[in-house]
């Protein structure tokens, strides 16, 4: 029996130590294989040469340049790195042209990215981005910022005009156009809106500045009393001087437009409506009318302000089936003939039906 005993004792001892020996051996061959594949792989990795893009400035400014004027610029790159460097596309931004040489650079050579822009006939801020796409992986994608200041070798005064009706001329001033950097010129055209203001001129006389006498047509105005002058120059680098005008009415009238929201057809509601006179004169407002008689019109109530009145005004909109809005223009009418429009629009509410038991 101890006999027996003994064998399985040294059965179980012999199992164990070949478990354990079979064990160390597995885990070696383990981190062995291991080792064989991730320190070779790392080693390259880290030894593979890399291609890298480098910019001298990634902002280029033009500092200040004439208008109507082709500016170009070269913004100057390096492969400061150890593989071959591929440009694999110029993202241009609006009326900035973009050139290159070519599109591939071997280690330590240099290149440049050629851009070109047309600076306009205007005294303006420019500023534009490029991103350029490469096989750089540090920086696959590179910003580069382009700046400029337009400035106009001519100037002009005044630059606007404010006009009014009980001045001789409407109080229009003269206009002086010089040349700042004293480079003659001639005068080609004087245009603006409706060719209610005029200036004679001789386009055949050269000069570094002219004085010009404007005219002023009332009775050709715009509506809006409002325009532009806009005077065609031989400058090279002033080739417009632009003028913006407008004339103060005689009556201003608030709001306006008049909005109606969520109405019912039929439905009466009251708006204020507020009529200055802007030259401090008395006037009378004979009535308040519908231009297609579409809406329904009732001054209920005129009362005095500065210079003017304020009316509370009825309105009631046009009961027509199928139509969500309606849309009329109304006229304040004064006792001296004068019509003074004024837009109306509404929009009707929507009421969904019950359900039916």
């Amino acid at each position: 029996m101890k006999r027996k005993s003994l064998i399985l004792a040294l059965v179980l001892i012999s199992y164990v130590l070949f478990l354990q020996t079979g064990c160390q051996e597995q885990a070696k061959s383990t981190n062995e294989a291991l080792t064989a594949q991730t320190k070779p792989e790392a080693a390259s990795e880290s030894d593979k040469p890399l291609p890298r893009i480098t910019f001298e400035n990634v902002v280029y400014d033009f500092g200040e340049v004439g208008p109507n004027r082709m500016n170009t610029g070269q913004i100057k790159f390096t492969n400061t790195g150890k593989a071959l460097l591929k440009i694999t596309k110029v993202d241009r931004c609006c009326g900035v042209v973009t050139n290159m040489d070519k599109m591939e650079y071997e280690p330590g050579e240099s290149g440049n990215v050629e851009v070109a822009w047309n600076s306009g006939p205007r005294e303006s801020t420019m500023s534009r981005k490029l991103t350029i796409h490469s096989n750089d992986p540090k920086t696959p994608e590179i910003s580069l910022s382009l700046t400029a200041k337009v400035v106009l070798q001519v100037d002009w005064e005044p630059k606007s005009l404010r006009l009014f009706l009980n001045e001789e001329n409407a109080g229009c001033p003269k206009i002086t156009i010089n040349s700042i950097d004293k480079q003659p010129f001639s005068i080609l055209q004087f245009k603006s809106t409706a060719d209610c203001i005029t200036a004679d001129f001789d386009s055949s006389v050269e000069a570094t500045k002219f004085i010009l006498e404007p005219r002023v047509n009332i009775e050709a105005m715009p509506k809006n009393f409002k325009g532009r002058i806009n005077i065609n120059l031989t400058h090279p680098e002033g080739k417009t001087a632009t003028i913006l005008f407008s004339v103060l009415p005689t009556y201003t009238v608030r709001p306006s437009m008049i909005i109606v929201w969520d109405t019912e057809p039929g439905k009466p509601v009251v708006k204020k409506i507020d009529v200055i006179n802007n030259y401090y004169k008395d006037f009378e407002i004979e009535s308040v009318t519908s231009k297609d008689n579409m809406i329904g019109i009732k001054v209920l109530e005129q009362r005095e302000i500065t210079n003017g009145y304020q009316l509370d005004v009825e309105l009631t909109p046009p009961a027509v089936e199928n139509e969500t809005s309606f849309k009329e223009e109304l006229s304040i009418n004064i006792k001296n003939g004068e019509k003074l429009a004024i837009r109306c629009s509404g929009q009707y509410s929507i009421r969904k039906s019950k359900p039916k038991m």
